[in-house]
């Protein structure tokens, strides 16, 4: 057995995975094996696996069942003390798994500590190094875009991006998989409030440090597709994880924040992707009643520790703080 088990979920990713498995070989830290979950590829991508990497294990989907339930059936194939989820579209510092291990090591109460992700074609700019959730009813990755050197020291965050972040399985059979329902997108927020809400911890580790084309599976950083999945499922996890005294609380910040979100998609052309997203939203909150979080105890404690993080985060948003 492993301690690690790194599990990359993939979707027509042959153009990317020969570097990334080449990046995987080249660790510093060696206790790990690798997991391929392919959904249901139309490309050669299963054929270059089984050709170019005997010794990773690959679990064939028939179809394209999403990033929640790839990861989802990698996780539940893993038997390991950690699992790393690694996109299939990115390059990891020779360092990055040893960088993870040893501060989830270090610190018991963290569910879960991401790499700090670069943009592969413009590695001095950050692709993401940490995801917070405001009261707007907004996910943000504030270090988008920025100077890398901005992000040097070792950072609690809101959620990790699954695109390559290490968690502790233990903790994740105690909080709940991904919730399929999310498809893709979001997915990694809702997890990571979630465990936030049971009182586990995320961080961004800066000396692990993974390089991301981004946007592998998708094609572009807005598009219909994103923008429709990403305002049902942002609905939805409110829906999930806030008690209904919070959401009254918020209501005015998320009605604000919908508006300003629609006008932006308006301008773009996806205001009709945007309404159809929202519409979905409702009918996922329609359909997941039984996925919300139990709000007994501790959970609602937490919530209420969430909601002074979810105020300064609408001023991290708009740059006060």
């Amino acid at each position: 057995m492993n301690k690690v088990t790194v599990i990359i979920p993939n979707y027509n990713g042959a153009g990317f995975l020969p570097d990334c498995l080449r990046s995987l070989k080249k660790q510093t830290y060696t206790d790990f094996c690798v997991i391929i979950v392919d959904n249901g590829s139309g490309d050669s991508s299963v054929s270059y696996v089984k050709k170019n990497h005997p010794e990773v294990r690959l679990i064939e989907l028939g179809d394209n069942t999403g990033f929640a339930n790839a990861v989802n059936v990698g996780i539940r194939a893993a038997d390991s003390e950690y699992v790393f989820l690694l996109n299939n579209d990115t390059v990891c510092d020779e360092r990055a798994i040893e960088a993870l291990v040893r501060v989830m090591d270090k610190n018991r109460s963290l569910f879960s500590a991401q790499a700090k992700m670069l943009q592969l074609k413009a590695p001095d700019l950050v692709d993401d190094a940490g995801d917070y959730y405001c009261a707007l009813g907004w996910a943000f990755a504030p270090s988008k875009d920025k100077d890398s050197g901005r992000y040097r020291k070792r950072t609690y965050i809101t959620s990790s991006c699954a695109g390559a972040a290490i968690y502790r399985k233990s903790m994740l059979e105690e909080v709940g998989l991904f919730d399929e329902a999310h498809f893709c997108y979001l997915e990694d927020v809702d997890l990571g409030y979630r465990a936030r809400l049971y009182g586990y911890r995320n961080l961004m580790e800066p000396s692990a440090v993974v390089y991301h084309a981004g946007s592998g599976s998708s094609g572009s950083r807005h598009n219909a597709f994103k923008v429709e999945l990403t305002a049902a499922n942002n609905l939805y996890l409110i829906y999930k994880n806030m008690p209904f005294l919070q959401v009254l609380i918020n209501l005015p910040l998320i009605i604000t924040g919908i508006i300003i979100k629609h006008v932006f998609y308006v301008k773009k052309g996806l205001g009709k992707a945007h309404i159809k997203g929202l519409l979905s939203g409702f009918s996922k909150i329609f359909k997941g009643h039984g996925k919300r979080v139990p709000f007994r105890g501790k959970q609602a404690l937490n919530s209420l520790k969430l909601q002074l993080e979810l105020w300064l985060n609408c001023l991290r948003r708009i740059g006060i703080v």
